[in-house]
Formats: structure tokens, C-alpha cells, sequence
């Protein structure tokens, strides 16, 4: 039987809510599971390390997702149902250990820079080698 990857490192690509929600989903259960996992945020989907400002959290800056929802109203009905909400799981990830990156990259192609993003987690600046470096070769990746 062969054994789980011993890293899950995630590329989150897509700036869609649900997509984005989803990684931090798998994030969670990866670490909950004793495991680690790196969050790599680059293009749409740098927006969910966006600050909060006061109309609301960053990630609402996040694209709707595929039920069409605006990502507050998604969220609302994640949490609606029990599911855990987008800040419940990126802080979950936080609290087990998860490494968070942002693509310089994508920031710049989106427009944005590393002083727009929250503060209150530790963010990551790095590049393509950067993520591929700290990926692990009995590890898993996958793009979202």
C-alpha cells in the first residue's frame, strides 16, 4: 500500500471564491491529518490575502463562484449549513502550521503589492522557484 505524501502544496490560481475556499479546505484536513501543506496564492487568487478595509474582509474581492453567488453571500451559506467559512478555514491552516506564499508575480500582474495584504497572518513574498523549493519530493501538488 503505498503511503500518503508526507507535504500537500497547493497552487491556487484560480481568483474564484469556492476554488479558493476549497484549497483551504484541503489545507485544513491535510494538516489536521498530521500532515504538512503550503498555500501558494498567485494571480485572482492573491486577492483572498487582501486586507480587510471597512466595507468588509479582502476576499471579497474574490470572483463569484460557480452557483453564481457574490463570495460574502457564498460564505454566508457555507456557514448557513455548518461548513466552516472562508476566515474559519484560512485561520485553521494558520493554527496548524501551514506555510502561506504570495506569487510577486501575480501580485504585480494583478497590480497590487506585498503592502495591500493582511497583516495578521504571516504572508510569504516568493516566486515560482521559491514555492518549488520548499515542495517536498515525497509530497503532493495540485493547481486550483
Amino acid at each position: 500500500m503505498a503511503e500518503r505524501p508526507d507535504k500537500l502544496s497547493l497552487v491556487l490560481f484560480s481568483g474564484s471564491y469556492d476554488k479558493v475556499h476549497y484549497a483551504l479546505a484541503l489545507a485544513a484536513a491535510a494538516l489536521a491529518n498530521n500532515g504538512r501543506a503550503t498555500l501558494f496564492f498567485t494571480m485572482g487568487a492573491a486577492r483572498a490575502l487582501l486586507a480587510a478595509d471597512g466595507q468588509g474582509p479582502g476576499w471579497r474581492h474574490l470572483h463569484p463562484g460557480e452557483n453564481g453567488l457574490p463570495p460574502l453571500e457564498a460564505d454566508a451559506a457555507l456557514t448557513a449549513r455548518g461548513l466552516g467559512g472562508f476566515e474559519e478555514l484560512l485561520q485553521a491552516c494558520i493554527a496548524l502550521g501551514a506555510t502561506v506564499m504570495v506569487c510577486e508575480m501575480g501580485l504585480k500582474a494583478l497590480g497590487l503589492d506585498l503592502l495591500q495584504l493582511r497583516n495578521d497572518i504571516a504572508v510569504t513574498p516568493g516566486g515560482l522557484v521559491s514555492f518549488l523549493t520548499d515542495a517536498s519530493a515525497q509530497g503532493g501538488m495540485l493547481f486550483i
